[in-house]
């Protein structure tokens, strides 16, 4: 059995002879445990997986929005290096590595001094084929990232010195540098010089303030004044240029993986020429639907070899990238703030969207940040706004007239089947998801009853529940405070359940809620396959990229929000409580 160095020495000198080698990059797509395994199991066009760059201690990087795309494909970012630490990261790669991993996984890790990456070289060395140093975040904080590799005094002394403290490292030690420098190539001999074993390259251009056109202000929010790196297509003659300057520099012996802007194979056989024994997608998947993922990345692998040994291609990977942006804003105008309880806002703006079940949009106020939320109705466009920090915040003080800014649709429309019966429960603002459910099966001529959980005042300021009067058009309506027993609506879940024969449930809410409704159904005799739940995970992106939302390993902003209780039982076991 080879050593994980050897696994990760056996893509050595592919540039040579027109090898090609997919990779996936830091802090995009293969960013959660589950998604290692989703490119591991069902992607076998991808040879390195790399996860996100992991810290000794958690890190909650920037507040939203943390992406923004200028144009279709090109994107700025600040993340911050957003992770979970060392200690929460390390168990479930261990899991994954004594499973059996097809690919080879490189492991990112950053810090802001030497002792913190020997401690995560030494934490890491086990489960990687190589471990990545991040060199070159250009929106770390000071110290870390590229404060480090746009110093070729300080990088170097980083390799030698964790060479000397960690000489039996078994995986191999990658650097990546970022292309904001005079000479990329002399910083990466350097570090070759000091025993690293290949570099990485590039990492993002910038940073750079990202203006939104319509109110001038920057669109990224962070404490560097909304300055933010820039990847995809608008750094990709940097990152082929950085690559040759890298090879030249460093010789035909170390292993560099090369990425920045790649897309199509005529991408992939440039940056194979220019000296990449590997190469890195990252931008793109935020351009292809996740159910295109696998037809988009085996056709681009064929193609690029195709194309490398003298052939014509028809470049169809091409055609499953998007050509449109699909994070532009859309501006609005407040038509009413309702404050429903003191915690519990009904916002309505001008315009409307055509959202249907499983899909979600974010809104977003300049300056102030931006979130997902679930539209309660498209005409007029309304949202449901539960207050829990800083940005809810901001949208409880929005007045008549302010302007709001919205992005999306996410997710998917539901499909569903038919049924005599539909029970419809909600926890929390989880309610705001129920309209457009009724919307949906309206025209089924089902039996609905909606049942409604909540921490809050049952009865608004207008002494009525959330949305009465419309629920009320579709069945009957019931809410249930917790009066200090939190979820005691599932307490009254046989009450309202006609039958258990020809019978739909919806749920939302938090997890842990939903969960426990789930199995009180599967109890009473409901069908597993007839149980949805609304996964309504946090994301940062909604276009595919951050992994924040996954389920399984499917994204909830690819696949929508629901998911049978069938397929999380099945794929996600760890969500159901």
């Amino acid at each position: 059995m080879l050593s994980m160095i050897d696994r990760i020495k056996s893509i050595k000198g592919a540039h040579l002879n027109n090898g090609v080698h997919l990779s996936t990059v830091s802090g995009v797509a293969s960013t959660k445990p589950e998604l290692v395994r989703y490119f591991d199991k069902k992607q076998e066009a991808i040879d390195i997986i790399t996860t996100k760059s992991f810290q000794v201690n958690p890190n909650p990087g920037n507040r939203e929005p943390v992406i923004c795309e200028m144009a279709p494909g090109s994107f700025g970012n600040s993340v911050g290096l957003r992770n979970p630490g060392l200690e929460k990261s390390l168990p479930p790669l261990e899991k994954l590595r004594n499973e059996g991993l097809r690919a080879l996984l490189n492991v990112s890790v950053s810090a802001s001094n030497v002792e913190d990456f020997i401690t995560l070289i030494k934490a890491f060395d086990n489960i990687a084929d190589s471990i990545e140093l991040n060199f070159s975040c250009p929106h770390a904080a000071k110290g870390f990232g590229a404060s480090i590799g746009c110093d070729l005094n300080i990088a170097a002394e980083y390799v030698r010195e964790i060479r000397k403290a960690y000489p039996e490292q078994k995986s191999a030690l990658l650097i990546k540098l970022t292309p904001n420098v005079e000479d990329i190539g002399a910083i990466a001999k350097a570090v070759i010089a000091e025993g690293a074993d290949g570099i990485v390259a590039i990492n993002t251009v910038g940073p750079e303030v990202h203006i939104h056109k319509e109110s001038g202000l920057p669109i990224l929010n962070n404490k560097l004044g909304g300055k933010g790196g820039k990847s995809g297509k608008w750094v990709k003659q940097r990152a082929l240029e950085a690559v040759k300057q890298i090879r030249d520099a460093i010789g035909d012996e170390p292993i560099i993986i090369g990425m920045g802007g790649m897309c199509d194979a005529y991408d992939v056989a440039a940056m194979v020429t220019a000296g990449a024994d590997a190469v890195g997608l990252g931008s793109v998947f935020g351009t292809v639907n996740q159910q295109d993922w696998k037809a988009y990345l085996d056709t681009l692998k064929d193609e690029s070899i195709s194309l490398l040994s003298g052939n014509e291609i028809a470049n169809k990977a091409s055609k499953y990238i998007r050509q449109d942006n699909r994070m532009e804003y859309t501006k609005h105008k407040v038509i009413s703030v309702v404050e429903h309880t003191k915690d519990m806002l009904i916002l309505t703006l001008s315009g409307k969207l055509n959202c249907q079940s499983g899909e979600f949009a974010f809104l977003f106020i300049p300056g102030k940040g931006e979130k997902p939320f679930s539209v309660a109705h498209n005409s007029p466009l309304t949202f449901l706004i539960r207050r829990r920090g800083e940005f809810t915040d901001a949208l409880f003080n929005l007045k008549e007239g302010d302007e709001v800014y919205t992005r999306g649709l996410y997710g998917k429309p539901l499909s569903h089947e038919k049924k005599k019966n539909v029970l419809l429960i909600g926890g929390g603002s989880g309610v705001a998801v129920l309209p457009l459910l009724c919307d949906m099966i309206k025209a089924d001529d089902s039996k609905v009853d909606v049942l409604v959980g909540t921490t809050l005042e049952p009865i608004g300021v207008d002494g009525k529940a959330l949305f009465e009067d419309f629920f009320k058009n579709f069945g009957t309506y019931t809410v249930i405070a917790d009066e200090g027993k939190p979820g005691r609506v599932l307490d009254h879940i046989s009450e309202h359940l006609r039958s258990v024969s020809d019978t739909a449930v919806y749920i939302v809410g938090p997890e842990k809620f939903m969960s426990i409704a789930a199995k009180k159904l599967l109890e009473l005799g409901v069908s597993k396959d007839y149980i949805y739940l609304s996964m309504e995970r946090s994301t940062m992106c909604g276009i595919g990229m951050c992994g924040e939302c996954v389920c399984g390993d499917r994204l909830a902003c690819q696949y929508g929000t629901f998911f049978t209780y069938t397929y999380l039982l099945e794929n996600a076991k760890e969500l159901l409580g």
